[in-house]
């Protein structure tokens, strides 16, 4: 643990039901868990969920690094919900939980006969969340989802990538991870909600429906244009605004500069050397720039093609214009100020330490404290004991 970091107790006492698996799901029950709640995964025992052994994990683990990044603070019990037994252990926990959450296939919940209408019979107080790739009276709310699928067809791709190129699917997780930030921001709301009612809700959250949300931009540009947002790419119908090539010329070797505004602008001129354009109303305007964006963009090309990219950063943001340098995730955990703040922690796995980014929001100056993603089953006589009374041999049974 860093000295920026501490246990957080924001949702101490909040028991979550966790039937969630790969990262959509996963992301959002992180969330509550980072924030404090206790978060039980409940697993196949004959492996555990998927997320666990799709993907590569370090020598020897039977985990993946994928497993790791969105299941820390997190406790796991294994369950068989092929059994009779298994399903009334589920159903009895559930009768504890303040939350569950699944994100399984289309169907698969109900007909293990664990459907909101059956639990919410056993706990009337309980927030019931859903995590679907499509939205039940879609025409597509029965097909399976993952995140690329999510964005397709819920419109990041046909924004992302050249005008005259193909749709690209962007390099961040938005149907995956933003899905599940959007349920886990209402399951906050359900439970605030709860203290006054003391009743319980039934969430629902399609990922395809998720994606509208992290697009408006799109659609207000849609409002302008008469026509579907397109492909913009790195390009801008303003200047100086965009991404120009850095020193020595590497990959990553880039920086982004905005300074569509007036002051920035100047200040930017002032940086540049060309104080001599402060004025000119060739230049005075960003629409007068806009019809002059080649000539622009090759004055600031002109000089971040002669510095690295740190140090243009440094110069452009002191003074006074936004700017940020295309950073890797290599460089990025290797910056000492992102370990010193909390916001990157090494976890003590027992497969050995893990370095991962946590929960970025620092409370009274402190994010909270990583705790690593559980072995399968390892909380199984804890959870079991605390939350339905059983003692060891009743678990081992």
């Amino acid at each position: 643990m860093t000295e920026n970091s501490a246990p957080l107790n924001c949702l101490s006492g909040v028991r979550v039901l966790d039937l969630t698996q790969f990262e959509a799901g996963p992301s959002c029950t992180e969330a509550l868990a980072w924030l404090g709640a206790e978060v039980v995964k409940v697993e196949n025992p004959g492996g555990g969920e998927p997320g666990r052994t799709s993907f590569a994990g370090p020598p020897g683990s039977p985990d993946s690094f994928y497993f790791f990044e969105f299941n820390a603070n997190k406790k796991s019990v294994t369950v068989n919900l092929k059994s009779e037994r298994g399903l009334a252990l589920v159903k009895d926990m559930a009768k504890k939980a303040d939350v569950m959450i699944e994100n399984m296939a289309p169907g698969t919940i109900e007909r293990l006969g664990l459907g909101y209408e059956a639990i919410r019979a056993l706990n009337p107080g309980i927030i019931y969340a859903q995590v679907k790739g499509f939205g039940e009276g879609s025409p597509y709310e029965k097909n399976l989802a993952f995140d690329m699928i999510a964005q397709a067809a819920g419109g990041t791709m046909s924004i992302t990538g050249e005008p005259d190129g193909p749709p690209i699917r962007p390099g961040v997780s938005l149907g995956d991870t933003g899905t599940g930030m959007t349920m886990a921001i209402s399951i906050l709301g359900a439970l605030y909600e709860r203290r006054a009612t003391g009743q319980g809700r039934r969430l629902q959250v399609a990922m395809q429906d998720a994606m509208l949300h992290y697009i408006r931009f799109a659609f207000q540009t849609q409002a302008v244009l008469g026509r579907a947002a397109p492909r913009n790419s790195n390009r801008s119908n303003t200047a100086p605004s965009g991404i120009f090539r850095c020193a020595p010329g590497g990959a990553n070797d880039w920086i982004y500069v905005f300074a569509r505004q007036k002051d920035h602008w100047h200040r930017l001129l002032k940086l540049l050397g060309r104080e001599d354009l402060i004025g000119d109303p060739r230049y005075e305007t960003a629409q007068a720039r806009g019809e002059r964006i080649q000539e622009v963009n090759a004055m600031v090309a002109d000089w971040t093609k002669r510095r690295d990219k740190h140090e243009a950063m440094r110069l452009i943001g002191a003074a006074g214009v936004p700017a940020g340098a295309v950073l890797d995730t290599m460089e990025l955990m290797n910056e000492p100020s992102f370990t010193e703040r909390g916001i990157l922690q090494i976890a003590d796995h027992p497969t050995g330490p893990f370095k991962m980014p946590c929960w970025p929001v620092r409370f009274d100056g402190r994010t909270p404290k990583l705790e690593p993603a559980p072995l399968l089953g390892q909380h199984c006589a804890e959870v079991f004991g605390d939350w339905l009374g059983m003692s060891p041999g009743d678990v081992d049974a």
